[in-house]
């Protein structure tokens, strides 16, 4: 499953809450280089998530995890 399929499926799937989960982005200038943001806040156009103002490409993103579980369900591949 792609990564948008991934964030499309906790959006529009009803065993979903996106309030529960967060996307782990690469933020050079973040603590570790890494930032959590709300699914819920966030917008999905073309190859890009957008969070409030800032377009933020897919590539850049690390992880997809629940936070509630702590449960990873995605996870950019060089990081496994």
């Amino acid at each position: 499953m792609t990564l948008k399929e991934i964030i499309n499926k906790i959006f529009w799937h009803p065993d979903f809450k996106k309030e529960d989960y967060v996307i782990v982005i690469l933020d050079r200038g973040a603590k570790n280089n890494r930032r959590e943001i709300p699914l819920s806040e966030i917008e999905v156009r073309g190859n890009f998530i957008v969070y409030f103002d800032t377009y933020i490409p897919l590539h850049r993103v690390l992880e997809v995890k629940n936070k509630r579980t702590g449960e990873i369900i995605y996870q950019k591949l060089y990081l496994r």
